[in-house]
């Protein structure tokens, strides 16, 4: 019996020595996993690690115990996070900073009375050892979880405008986020997939999962989400693809890749696709910073499409993931600069993104909120402060919410939350809140064309509103307006003529109003029609309902003080051409001494009757009215008469009688007798820090 307890002890021996071996090397496999950045595989290593290690061995297994609560929280494995931190704590390999992560894992999990009490005794350590609690970063993370915790329930029960619906004919059983809609009329939505049809045989080191890939739905005819579908393009890989951002023209998609390369770390890239047609291209990478070691990630443009804001790693941030920008320019990046307080933490922010109005959406965990990443709103008035709202429950939960996308001016839309969900996988929820809002949707074209989508806005209010606007591709900008308020809304495209118009909404209005403008461009290099000019019969008096469209010209000429033009006049083909070329020209006058009696300088205007000489040439549009024309067709006598339709004939004859303007200069009053320029552009003075360049900037 002695001999074989002895031989039994040598034999368990001879395991437990194997097994601390083997545990040895599951840590070691674990941290290559984790300095890759694939945690997934990193938590199997130190899963394995753990239940190799003896109980007895109590330091040991609980250092291993808190190396994997660590790993899990890196991919929202909460609960078992939890169960992590637990044991790490129960055999006493526990710091101020492991109890801090545990409260935060528990606040994430909805354990809001035990997730208090680790916030506090986290506090009362700090204070203990003496800690900066004003700038202490786990001071004020902890400081934000107990609120958060404090508060949580109490906004659970009150509450919110917030209706939330989960959108099922988007999801699948695996996880679906970063929703962005597209579109002119919202009707196309992409987003971020790890669904089966993601392309990719491997599993992901990082998640377990497939590699995610950029998914899109689209509306049909009747108003109706269809299925999902693959995009079918270079722009998805092997690799991952999502959280994707459009240029305001949405012919440039701004994405977020990770790349697999198994000898280097993962770090995330921001890269760019464009559109040709309807398919998007193979992305390519946009160098925002020479720094190869951070991660660039959760691409977002600006409202007026001039910043790029992402979240990084990057050295020189709050702590944790912050909120960067960098201006776009032509030739690419221009700088980075860091958002600061107060909308980054010691925590993380990520997912930035834009509401029309110019609000700026994000995500974070370490303002107080209700656990787990929640949406945040930072508005900036007139004047640059800039103010954090948390929109409450239902919007925010004690899981992950992130990746809003609105659908135009009003305030509902699309965005991502993980909650209810056991294996933490997220899934694409609809929101509204039903504001009354006041917008202005605007249509920017060329006179006699098409939409000018290359044009730009500038909005200026009394309220010291001072806004660039981006127009959309089908030429057409939407933007929020406040009641009382009154706005210049100035249109400019290089080649063309400026216009305005003004706007005050009136108030006390009870329901939302889209307010239209239309702000025809007139284009410097062909001769442009004003529309809506008569004459009295074979005379040269202007009939009244010709006041409209010239009170529209001399506004247009005081927008744009500094051109000249040519006003002329033209009749048909019938008639002598001595007689049409009389007429023309007492009808060209009489435009012009009205413009001169409504204030236009005589020298700016030249009055010409051109008779039957220049006969109209087709422009595009007009094909659309008349398929039987042709670009670029001229209707001179003999095409008419070719024509052999008197219908068609009466057509093209009143299209030749026509008035019309032409720019001569675009330089009128800017010189003085000696040829310099009257108002030269003054140096601009350095302004000490604070300056309008500087501050934080939200279009």
């Amino acid at each position: 019996m002695l001999r074989y307890k002895v031989f039994f002890s040598a034999i368990l021996a001879a395991v437990l020595l194997c097994a601390c071996g083997g545990a040895d090397q599951n840590m070691k496999k674990g941290e290559r996993y984790l300095a890759l950045g694939e945690y997934f595989d990193a938590a199997n290593e130190f899963k394995q690690a753990y239940s190799k290690t003896p109980p007895k061995e109590r330091d040991l297994r609980g250092q291993r115990a808190h190396r994997l609560a660590d790993t899990y929280v890196k991919f929202n494995q909460t609960q078992k996070a939890i169960a992590a931190y637990r044991n790490a704590i129960r055999y006493k390999q526990d710091s101020t900073e492991t109890h801090l992560a545990f409260a935060r894992q528990l606040l994430r999990n909805g354990n809001y009375k035990e997730a208090a009490a680790e916030f506090q005794m986290v506090m009362d350590s700090l204070r203990t050892y003496g800690a900066n609690m004003a700038d202490d970063p786990r001071a004020i993370l902890a400081r934000n979880g107990l609120k958060s915790a404090q508060k949580a329930p109490d906004w659970k029960k009150q509450g919110s405008r917030y209706s939330v619906k989960r959108m099922d004919i988007f999801n699948s059983r695996r996880a679906d986020y970063s929703p962005m809609l597209c579109g002119d009329e919202y009707d196309q939505l992409y987003f971020t997939s790890t669904r089966n049809e993601a392309q990719g045989d491997e599993l992901s080191g990082i998640t377990g999962t497939k590699s995610a890939d950029i998914f899109f739905a689209q509306k049909d005819d009747k108003g109706h989400w269809q299925r999902p579908q693959a995009i079918e393009s270079g722009l998805n890989s092997e690799h991952d693809e999502g959280a994707c951002s459009f240029a305001p023209d949405q012919r440039t998609m701004y994405l977020t890749q990770c790349a697999t390369d198994p000898q280097y770390p993962r770090y995330a890239t921001i890269m760019t696709s464009n559109r040709s047609d309807a398919a998007w291209s193979k992305p390519n990478l946009l160098e925002i910073s020479k720094d190869t070691l951070s991660s660039f990630a959760h691409p977002a443009i600006s409202p007026d499409g001039q910043w790029l804001y992402f979240t990084s790693d990057m050295p020189g941030g709050q702590g944790g993931l912050d909120i960067w920008r960098t201006r776009l320019t032509s030739s690419g990046t221009a700088g980075v600069e860091n958002l600061g307080t107060p909308i980054n933490t010691p925590g993380d922010e990520m997912f930035p993104t834009f509401r029309p109005n110019g609000d700026l959406y994000f995500s974070s965990d370490g303002h107080p909120g209700m656990g787990g990443l929640d949406i945040f709103i930072a508005k900036a008035d007139a004047w640059g402060k800039v103010t954090i709202e948390h929109p409450g429950y239902p919007l925010n939960s004690q899981g992950d919410e992130f990746g809003m996308t609105f659908e135009g001016m009003r305030n509902r839309g699309y965005f991502c939350t993980n909650r209810g969900d056991g294996r933490s996988s997220e899934h694409i929820y609809w929101f509204e809140n039903p504001e009354i809002v006041q917008t202005v949707k605007g249509w920017v074209y060329e006179m006699e064309a098409y939409e000018l989508p290359a044009a730009q806005i500038y909005m200026v209010g009394s309220d010291g509103t001072n806004r660039h606007l981006s127009v959309k591709g089908d030429g057409s900008f939407e933007t929020e307006v406040q009641p009382g308020v009154e706005y210049l809304f100035l249109a400019t495209c290089k080649g063309y003529l400026n216009h305005k118009e003004e706007l005050v909404v009136e108030q006390g209005l009870m329901e939302s109003k889209e307010h239209v403008l239309q702000f025809p461009l007139a284009y410097i290099g062909v001769p442009v029609l004003i529309d809506n000019i008569f004459y009295d019969f074979d005379k040269a008096t202007l009939r009244p309902e010709s006041a409209t469209a010239l009170d529209e010209l001399v506004k247009m000429l005081n927008e744009n003080p500094n051109i000249t033009i040519e006003l002329s006049a033209h009749t048909d083909c019938r008639g002598s051409d001595t007689y049409n070329k009389r007429l023309s020209q007492r009808r060209a006058e009489t435009v012009v001494n009205y413009l001169i009696a409504h204030g236009i300088p005589a020298d700016r205007l030249t009055p010409v009757g051109y008779g039957e000489e220049r006969p109209k040439t087709i422009r595009k549009k007009i094909t659309e009215k008349y398929p039987w024309m042709k670009e670029n067709d001229q209707l001179t006598e003999e095409y008419i008469n070719a024509l052999g339709d008197n219908e068609k004939q009466e057509t093209c004859h009143q299209l030749n009688r026509r008035t019309e303007f032409t720019v001569l200069r675009t330089t009128y009053g800017m010189f003085d007798e000696k040829g310099n320029l009257k108002n030269p552009p003054k140096a601009r003075s350095v302004e000490p820090t604070g300056s309008s360049d500087d501050d934080f900037y939200m279009e």
